[in-house]
């Protein structure tokens, strides 16, 4: 587990999907619910509705339509609002991420949550879970017209939130996006092992990860 230089760090950016909540929900959404309820709608097999349907995921992921249920509203004809509340009861915080927020919140340290998602995704899962307390802003990528793959959201959050990227520590689930993070300068940058709680843990590459939120507390 990494252990941080806490003293050099003012301002910690954190990424919600898969980092601060568990990313079953959304892979669940995605993989599952959105082909099943996209074969019903056109008459189709299952097998056929997810052959129809990752050619497109790849083609945008990575892109601000990816992110964006507008988007996949109009290019699918469904209701993606609605079909991510049928399944919103697995909407959950990491076990481990309150603790780490609430010592964040103790040491003094600035916490903003930057996120891809689109504000109607953002709003969901704000009903169920309490994360909003925990931040002094909850940006999303859209709010600036470009994901946190693109060089022009950090110059746009720089100009926003006027933050010390030589003196800020980013946690993502992506390792793209963490790379983006670094070229823009970010000094202390960590992934995640386990973005999802019903998946295998992964290899994060160049990136230390976090396995266990608390075992960061220790030395804050």
């Amino acid at each position: 587990m990494p252990v941080l230089p806490w003293h050099q760090i003012d301002t910690v950016l954190l990424d919600m999907d898969g980092t601060l909540l568990d990313l079953h929900f959304d892979n669940h959404f995605w993989l599952t619910h959105l082909p099943r309820r996209y074969a019903e709608h056109h008459g189709i097999s299952l097998a056929l509705a997810e052959a129809e349907l990752l050619p497109l995921f790849r083609q945008h992921a990575g892109t601000l339509n990816w992110y964006c249920t507008d988007f996949w509203s109009r290019e699918l004809k469904l209701p993606i609002r609605a079909l991510k509340r049928e399944v919103a009861h697995l909407i959950a915080l990491r076990p481990d991420a309150e603790a780490f927020l609430r010592a964040l919140r103790e040491a003094g340290k600035r916490v903003v949550l930057i996120t891809n998602a689109h504000r109607d995704s953002l709003s969901l899962k704000l009903e169920r879970v309490e994360l909003a307390p925990w931040f002094e802003r909850l940006i999303s990528s859209h709010d600036y017209g470009f994901p946190k793959e693109d060089q022009q959201f950090w110059q746009a959050l720089q100009q926003d939130i006027d933050f010390a990227p030589a003196r800020s520590l980013f946690i993502d689930d992506s390792l793209s996006i963490l790379r983006s993070a670094r070229t823009f300068g970010v000094a202390h940058l960590l992934a995640v092992r386990q973005p999802d709680s019903q998946g295998e843990p992964r290899h994060t590459e160049e990136f230390a990860a976090v396995e266990d939120y608390r075992a960061l507390i220790d030395n804050l």
